[in-house]
């Protein structure tokens, strides 16, 4: 092999190490920059029963369902994950919960808890279902969910999201804490549309003791139907402005996900801030996403990834050849992503909608 520069030969030593990593130890994820993959976000439907503007395009066109994963190949998927040591899932979408017959994949998956080699499953929603199926997931140990709202205005709620209901949703959070489940708010933060809202949110979130998270706007998607430059507010500029109300104390914890949290000392409350553009959390990335396709993403924010739904239906039911396969994918998985706002335009940008690979 001719190494022609310092670069050249840190690739090869990575990847020597890599290879004698994989040997050594073939039923654990190791990536190329010695991070442990433990944690696989399953998108199980690219349908939603909303179109948020950051999301999707009004006038979608969704897969064929002959594309799609049956619910029994997903659940052959995400064990052939945990017996590799992934330890927890999280269910996205779309909407996971307006797929069909999904609370069967979601009883089928919860049984290896019984072998604890599953600690945590959950899910991310929009919460427009959850009146109807809180006390099902809490039932197969469902503990945590996330439920992305960004405004609490009824008008802008039904602008961003374009078909939903903001009383939907409300009632669905009723729901989800009746049930026994720990809900975490998800906002977007968006220029020019819920920044007069900040401080009416954090309230919010405090009086019914609901955890949230602030995430900033990624560049992926139809960036032409809307000014996504414009729509982007900093988290440290929203978190500048935390402080004229607030004291915030940096937290050491850490959920297993991008989330970096402070604590306000007045309230006790903690808040969490996703800044993939202000600062990249790539060093600690622990998780790859699988789409509703077997599409496997090693970065939400490259376009590289593999084909894992080809050795599933090439040779069902052989997990040894799905994990190699597996683990062929997470040796390419990227040290960080792209994702980067300028004054005049957007780079790193996506072409894919989020809703592809799955919030």
């Amino acid at each position: 092999m001719f190494i022609s520069n310092n670069y050249d030969i840190y690739l090869a030593i990575k990847i020597i190490n890599y290879k004698l990593l994989t040997v050594t130890n073939m039923q654990n994820l190791v990536d190329p920059f010695n991070r442990s993959i433990n944690y696989l976000r399953v998108s199980v439907t690219d349908r939603c029963d909303f179109r948020c503007v950051y999301c999707m395009s009004e006038n979608m066109k969704f897969l064929p369902k002959k594309e799609l994963l049956t619910l029994e190949e997903l659940d052959f998927l995400c064990s052939s994950f945990i017996n590799m040591g992934v330890d927890k899932l999280r269910i996205t979408g779309g909407e996971p919960l307006v797929r069909k017959n999904i609370m069967s994949f979601f009883q089928s998956i919860s049984r290896h808890f019984q072998s604890e080699k599953l600690k945590e499953l959950t899910l991310t929603t929009n919460g427009s279902q959850l009146k109807k199926f809180a006390k099902e997931l809490f039932e197969v140990g469902v503990r945590r969910i996330n439920i992305s709202l960004d405004t609490l205005d009824e008008e802008k709620f039904a602008k961003v999201t374009r078909w939903g209901r903001l009383s939907q949703v409300l009632e669905g959070i009723e729901a989800a804490q009746a049930a026994g489940l720990r809900v975490k708010i998800n906002v977007v933060a968006l220029k020019g549309f819920n920044e007069d809202e900040l401080f009416r949110i954090v309230s919010w979130c405090n009086e019914r003791d609901m955890d949230l998270t602030w995430i900033e706007v990624m560049p992926m998607g139809d960036l032409e139907s809307g000014d996504r430059i414009g729509q982007y507010w900093s988290l440290n500029e929203l978190r500048q402005t935390l402080k004229e109300e607030y004291t915030l104390t940096d937290m050491a914890e850490r959920s297993g996900g991008p989330a970096r949290y402070v604590k306000i000392n007045e309230t006790g409350q903690k808040i969490g801030f996703i800044t993939p553009l202000s600062h990249n959390f790539c060093e600690s990335c622990n998780r790859v996403r699988l789409t509703c396709t077997g599409e496997l993403y090693m970065c939400l924010g490259q376009e590289d990834k593999a084909d894992l739904r080809r050795p599933l239906r090439e040779k069902p039911n052989d997990e040894k050849n799905l994990q190699n396969a597996i683990q062929s994918a997470i040796a390419k998985k990227p040290k960080g992503h792209d994702f980067n706002y300028t004054r005049q335009s957007i780079q790193g940008q996506m072409t894919r909608h989020m809703s592809h690979t799955g919030g």
